[in-house]
Parts: C-alpha cells; structure tokens; sequence
C-alpha cells in the first residue's frame, strides 16, 4: 500500500515511520523544500530528537508523491489544515482514505478538522480521524500507544486500523468521529489549565479536580454536537486528557506553566516555540459554548485570563466559589 504523510512535524514524522515499519511504501511531505532536503540528508527530524527515520522512508517536498497513494494522512497544525486539504484535493479518488490527525478546531468557522478537509475535497473521498493519547516523542520511540480510528464507515475506520497497527501502536475503531474529534480538541485548553495549576505551585489535588470538572463540561459539550458519551471516558477523551495535562511532552501544558509563573500568554507561546492549541482552542470553546447553551465554567475561565487578560489566581477563586452543586446530577453523562 502506498502511504503519503503531509507535514513533517513531530507528530507526523512519527507517524511515517509507523506506517513504514508496517511495511508500506511510504512518503513524508514537507511544504518547506529546504527542510525536506535536510532531513532526506541527515534522516532525522529536529522536532522529533533521538529518532533515525529508515533510509527507504521517502522525504520530500514534491505533491507529485500524492499520485496513487491508497492512504493520505494529514497533519499539519490546525490553522495549516485546509490549506493542505486544498493541495491534497486534485490527488484524491473515491478509492483514497485520509486520516485527519491534526487536533483542534478551525478559527473563524469553528468547524471540526474532518469537516474542513472534506469541504476542500469535494467530499470525494472517506475521512477518518485517528486520535488519543499519542504524544509523537513516545511513538517515535516505538513505545506502546493506543489511538482510535473513527469514521462512520466502519469499512474505512478498519482499513485505518489495519495500516496502523502493530505490536507497540494498537488502534480501536469508533463510528464516533464527533465525539473522537471533539474531545481531542477541546482537552487543549484543559491541558494549558493544568500547566497554570503548576506555574502556580499548586499540586496533585487542585489538577485531579481540574481535570474531572472539565471532562464533565467537555462531555456536556460534546454531546449537544452529536457525539457519544462513551468516547469521553475513553481513549480519545479522557486518555488524550491525562496525558496532556500530565506530561511535560505537551506544549499546551508547558505554555501554561509559563502562564502560571506570570508571564503571558504570548510571552509563553513565543517561549515554548510551537504551536498552543489550547490558546486557539479556547476561543473556539467560547464560541461554541455560547451558540450551543452549554455551561462550561472552566474553559470560559481559561479564555478570560488569555483573552481579556483576568489575573489567574481570580479565576481560581470564582471557580471554587461557585454556587453549590450535585455531583450526580452534573455527571448525569456518565
């Protein structure tokens, strides 16, 4: 089968190299023809140190490659998303799958990644996203990983499935590509949350009851956009939510230590030197949360202190002085 991986990021890069050790014929594109070079070059990916990419895993910068290839996988950042959906598009048959692995939410429109590629696409071809609890640096390393490959085709989620996995990345199928989506999406600003809980000091006790409440809002969130409550509770919610607002990999959480020790927020991006997409998440959360009715207390918080500038430690405080709830009723979800 012949594979073709667009955008030569952390995450993509690992990705490649999971479809070449399953023995596909594959292709990594960069949009950037220098990078490209270099890392044909050297066989190594700055964003991704400690990994030597196989010698017959092809590197380039040529969308010539997309010619014929069974499996298209996009990865870009989310802003780069539709984008490259419009450079993929003239490439595409009926008989091409893409898997979107971006995660995050389109700025202006608010649409989910999946929807954005099919608009450009001409909705030609199935979309199937694959996501979890996945950080790139671990994958890269052939560390054991679950992910979740959803579409409501259960024909393409397997074929997904089946390109992917192996002994060290072991992939389930869902037919909740919303939920899959949005709960990868949504836990970003979650996790810089969690990365201002320690830039503040505070420990194991204040980010478990962060975590537990915004799942509940996430799922609360979720559901009113057509996704399923089990897939909140499972990999691509709350796995994808432990491990990026636990593990120092993540760049949402490292932003928002920085945030938390007072610098900020565009201090803290321009520090970790990636793409936050929790910032832009929350935004997108805001939005969302007001057009659909749904009270989600936390991620408002998040988008007042990076947008309208409120002090970190008020937010804390109005979060644990709200009026008095039942949990039962609030976790109705579950």
């Amino acid at each position: 089968m012949k594979a073709v991986v667009l955008g030569s990021g952390g995450w993509g890069t690992a990705l490649s190299q999971v479809l070449w050790d399953n023995g596909h014929e594959t292709y990594l594109w960069s949009h950037n023809a220098a990078k490209a070079e270099e890392m044909a070059r050297t066989r190594e990916n700055p964003l991704l140190k400690g990994v030597r990419l196989p010698e017959t895993l092809h590197i380039t910068a040529d969308l010539d490659c997309l010619r014929g290839a069974d499996l298209v996988v996009s990865a870009p950042p989310s802003f780069a998303v539709r984008e490259t959906a419009k450079k993929m598009a003239p490439y595409l048959t009926d008989k091409t799958v893409v898997v979107s692995v971006s995660k995050g939410i389109e700025r202006d429109t608010n649409l989910r990644l999946s929807q954005v590629i099919r608009e450009e696409s001409g909705d030609i071809c199935q979309v199937v996203v694959l996501s979890g609890p996945s950080h790139a640096e671990e994958v890269g390393i052939r560390l054991p990983t679950g992910c979740v490959s959803a579409c409501p085709d259960v024909t393409a989620a397997r074929f997904v499935q089946d390109a992917f996995m192996n002994d060290y990345f072991r992939v389930y199928t869902s037919g909740d590509i919303v939920g899959v989506e949005l709960a990868a999406a949504l836990k970003n600003v979650i996790a810089l949350s969690c990365g201002v809980c320690d830039g503040l000091g505070y420990q194991d006790n204040t980010k478990a009851l962060l975590m537990t409440r915004a799942m509940a809002e996430i799922t609360r969130l979720g559901l009113k956009m057509g996704g399923a409550w089990q897939t909140f509770g499972g990999l691509a919610g709350m796995g994808d939510l432990i491990v990026t607002c636990t593990s120092m990999h993540s760049r949402n959480r490292r932003a928002g230590i920085l945030i938390g020790q007072g610098k900020t927020p565009q201090q803290a991006m321009e520090e970790v030197g990636a793409v936050v997409e929790g910032y832009f998440a929350a935004l997108s959360i805001h939005q969302l949360s007001a057009r659909e009715g749904v009270e989600m207390p936390i991620s408002q918080c998040a988008y007042e202190v990076l947008y309208e500038g409120k002090q970190v430690r008020e937010v804390v405080r109005e979060l644990m002085t709200r009026a008095k709830k039942d949990e039962l009723l609030e976790t109705a979800w579950l």
